[in-house]
């Protein structure tokens, strides 16, 4: 059997199966999975559909079918914070969940075809995290209430919800905010967590827990850990009683649990590992209980996800196997294991494992139809020196293609990913996005700069009050360790980012002299305005990322590239969407104009009904074909 020799064809320019068209078709955003049914088998789970204007459908996994359980136009998605999460909660057959239009709480019976009927009363109040409160017939959630000023900042509370009137009782208020209401199994006690501003949950939260009155309303808190600096997240109840949460007490995210006495807390499993993520959504889950002694948990170990059985008497862990790096959620029955998960060449996949069989049973996948293995980038996991002595780390996917190779000799165009947050970390999960360009003859390199999670609280914290500093070197200096390895063309450097990662490309295009072009995704570029336009969860962010409010003008000023774009001479692309609340579309408007009074050469692709993120396949779709289409001009990619 003979086999055809790749044709040879610039890099940049290669053609590609994994067109704009396939990733908008074939991403499917998988999240918030849920346990329930008669018996607790049915696992649930939100799908998007980029086809639909990118809504949040539920789909239950039930014997050994899936369905789906909400029409359009209902919408599960929480506006809390903003970024939502925590939308919906199962209660055997029944579910409560958000509508994003409308922000009413909705009922519903899974494989009933009765229309969802309205909970909560129509208002200015938004609602995510649920919890069911059965003895007391009402639901407990976090809530916003918005008032008609949209200058001043709404009001979080833990509240309950009367599931026969709608009535609201607010359960504890007076924080900033709230977050992660957790009912004990005999329905006695409420944990929470709290924090105020100016600190961002993966600073400082406090758990707090508090016994219910007979009238309902909870008794004095008691607090339990946390503090300014402890970060506590993931609250759970194991089946016995005893309150489990994470700390990053030692400088890492790791499991505890308050003892029987409530008067002490202890240990499970020290180790230099990260078994939780940053509370940017509600509802994360990253542990569960399979019995009162037996904690299935997964933990980060240097940007890498692992699966692992603790044992909470001993503090013993047994790695558990499976082909994932990626574990971003899960939930635990006694007899199974349902996550979603991802890796290398696996694309972001609801699995079960059932603890009796070996194997893992695949129930939804994001990606239908798989590239060929010939045509994907395998990423290899890096560190390299950055500045002040410091290591980076990052993942480089060189270009790949099946039937195309670069010319001998040749050094193909580099894209250097920051990514958002900017306290956050990127994964080596298989994406078509990342694929469309290394498919291309682009290679990429995707960062996990000074201030990602995933590698304990100092890496975390190497990001305070450096934010356009530490994240913009990790990214200049892994583009300078390519072209010095050979695996990058020093002249044809990228930078692309969004949101937080649009300042690290902004600043790195202003600041420094490495990168030839880049694209910015509804990226910041005037400090100052992001506070004065911010939403509440992170309108004191800057305070951690930059300084304190009264020291913050002068670096707002040397740090914001807005105000030094006589610097900034290399052709840029910008990408907003205009109902984006979070970086308004101002940030992005006023870099545009004062590029083109230079004649530096810009492009701006504005997306009426995209807020910060886009959701519709369209729009995926234009704005992919436009960043490649700028950069084959600006490069010259097909003439080369």
């Amino acid at each position: 059997m003979t086999t055809t020799p790749p044709t040879i064809a610039p890099f940049g320019a290669w053609p590609s199966t994994i067109s704009a068209a396939r990733v908008a078709a074939g991403a499917t955003p998988l999240a918030s999975l849920m346990l329930g049914g008669a018996d607790g088998s049915d696992i649930f789970w939100l799908a998007g559909r980029a086809a639909e204007a990118g809504r949040n459908t539920l789909l239950r996994y039930h014997g050994v079918t899936t369905e789906e359980l909400t029409p359009a136009p209902f919408n599960l998605r929480s506006r809390v914070h903003e970024y939502g999460g925590g939308a919906y909660v199962v209660d055997s057959e029944t579910i409560y969940f958000s509508h994003f239009k409308d922000n009413c709480i909705y009922r519903m019976t899974a494989g009933d075809d009765a229309a969802p009927a309205a909970v909560s009363q129509p208002g200015r109040q938004r609602f995510a995290d649920f919890v069911v409160d059965r003895p007391r017939q009402r639901l407990i959630a976090v809530r916003e209430l918005h008032g008609e000023d949209e200058h001043v900042q709404p009001a979080n509370t833990l509240c309950a919800i009367d599931l026969t009137t709608g009535t609201e009782t607010v359960l504890a208020e007076g924080a900033d905010f709230y977050s992660s209401p957790r009912l004990s199994p005999d329905g006695r006690t409420l944990a929470w967590l709290s924090w105020d501003h100016p600190r961002m949950p993966w600073q400082g939260t406090t758990l707090w827990l508090a016994d219910f009155n007979d009238d309902g309303a909870l008794s004095t808190p008691k607090r339990i850990a946390g503090g300014a600096e402890e970060s506590i997240c993931q609250p759970e109840w194991s089946p016995d009683d005893l309150l489990h949460f994470v700390s990053d007490r030692s400088g890492w995210w790791n499991l505890y649990r308050l003892c029987r006495d409530r008067q002490r807390t202890e240990g499970l499993c020290p180790m230099e590992a990260e078994f939780a993520a940053p509370h940017w959504t509600f509802g994360n889950s990253m542990y569960g209980f399979r019995s009162a002694g037996e904690i299935i948990c997964t933990y980060i170990d240097k940007g890498v996800s692992r699966l692992a059985r603790l044992l909470p008497g001993s503090g013993k862990l047994e790695c558990i196997a499976n082909p994932y790096e990626e574990i971003r959620e899960l939930r635990v029955a006694p007899g199974y294991i349902a996550m979603l998960a991802g890796g290398p060449t696996i694309p972001m996949e609801l699995a079960r494992i059932d603890f009796t069989e070996e194997g893992v049973e695949i129930l939804a996948q994001s990606i239908d139809e798989l590239p060929d293995q010939a045509d994907l980038s395998i990423p290899d996991s890096i560190s390299y020196a950055s500045a002040n002595g410091r290591t980076a780390h990052a993942f480089y996917y060189p270009p790949r293609n099946g039937a195309v190779r670069g010319p001998d000799g040749a050094r193909p165009p580099v894209i250097v990913i920051g990514h958002g947050g900017p306290t956050g970390m990127t994964v080596n999960t298989l994406n078509l996005k990342t694929q469309f360009w290394t498919s291309r003859g682009f290679g990429v390199l995707d960062v996990n700069y000074g201030g990602s999670t995933g590698f304990g609280r100092a890496y975390r914290d190497l990001l305070k009050q450096q934010w356009g500093v530490v994240d913009v070197e990790d990214c200049v200096y892994g583009a300078r360790a390519l072209v010095e390895r050979g695996l990058a063309d020093g002249e044809r450097l990228i930078i692309r980012g969004s949101s937080a990662g649009g300042l690290t490309t902004l600043c790195a295009l202003t600041f420094h002299d490495v990168f030839k072009a880049g694209a910015s995704y509804y990226g910041v570029s005037d400090l100052k305005g992001l506070d004065d336009d911010s939403h509440k969860f992170e309108s004191h962010y800057t305070e951690y990322l930059i300084a304190p409010r009264a020291q913050a003008d002068a670096i707002y000023q040397a740090r914001s590239p807005i105000k030094h774009t006589d610097k900034l001479s290399r052709p840029m692309i910008f990408f907003q969407g205009l109902d984006d609340k979070v970086v308004p579309p101002q940030q992005s408007q006023m870099m545009v104009e004062a590029l083109k009074k230079r004649g530096i050469p810009v492009e701006y692709v504005e997306l009426e009904g995209e807020g910060h993120g886009f959701r519709k396949a369209e729009n995926i779709v234009r704005t992919l074909e436009a960043e490649l289409g700028f950069y084959q001009t600006i490069f010259k990619l097909n003439n080369a």
